[in-house]
């Protein structure tokens, strides 16, 4: 099967596209550094000839409100314009657990934006929705940082790994078409100030957690359901604590 990869040269992108070559698919990363810009639309009627499958990673450069808008619906329109004159037969797109109650946000917003595109497209489609990612953890400390403490809601996460997201995401893309919405998250469900403290801590980084429940995640309020998925969804395999001991620590999580 030809599946194209839009974004496939990211974190989640590059990961999928290798585990679909190794099932032996023929794969095209996509991305603007391989001729493909979805936003502008330059390269997709060609990317997509004889392809049966597209599989959306991208994501915005830019999370300020205005930017992130005009990436997402204008990629979404040209990208599902171009799957329809091509005949795409499925497509796939990656978003976030939780989409619906962090519309506070402006890359939420976006996000959702996104889903109604496709949901009011002609291409049949999938959504994975999944929780955060174990790699985003230093950016979501790195947010809520304030002097030598990190302030945080205690609402609870269910993040995961990439590794278990790319998985996850290949099986998707190599089933049926479910049009609607399929969830995903991590093994295990932690407080948010618990994830951020475990972090800190692997990272020999002296701040301190502090729990607000007034604090903002990304500019949207939390409560204990907000990141976390509904009934029955597919679970990653491996546990925070397990990546942090294996994980080396990010230069940039360690305090100067």
């Amino acid at each position: 099967m030809r599946i194209v990869v839009i974004g496939g040269s990211g974190l989640i992108g590059t990961k999928l596209v290798a585990r679909l070559r190794e099932k032996g698919h023929e794969v095209m990363a996509a991305s603007p550094a391989s001729g493909v810009n979805a936003v502008t639309g330059e390269g997709l009627a060609e990317a997509l000839q004889g392809a049966q499958v597209v599989v959306d990673v991208a994501n915005s450069p830019s999370f300020d409100d205005q930017p992130v808008m005009e990436f997402f619906q204008k990629s979404g329109r040209n990208l599902l314009a171009a799957e329809a004159a091509a005949g795409i037969k499925h497509h796939v797109a990656l978003s976030v657990v939780g989409t619906e109650r962090l519309l506070e946000s402006g890359y939420f917003r976006a996000k959702m934006a996104q889903e109604e595109l496709i949901r009011a497209g002609s291409v049949p489609y999938t959504i994975l929705r999944s929780t955060q990612f174990f790699e985003f953890v230093n950016g979501i400390t790195q947010s809520a940082i304030s002097g030598d403490t990190v302030r945080l809601s205690p609402a609870y996460i269910q993040p995961i790994v990439s590794d278990d997201v790319a998985v996850a995401l290949a099986e998707v893309t190599l089933a049926a078409p479910v049009n609607g919405i399929v969830e995903l998250a991590g093994p295990e469900k932690l407080r948010l100030t618990e994830l951020v403290q475990l972090y800190l801590t692997a990272n020999h980084d002296p701040r301190r957690v502090v729990a607000d429940e007034s604090a903002c995640y990304f500019g949207a309020m939390l409560t204990d359901s907000t990141l976390v998925p509904g009934d029955n969804p597919r679970l990653g395999k491996r546990r925070f604590a397990d990546w942090l001991a294996a994980a080396a620590a990010p230069p940039q999580a360690r305090r100067a």
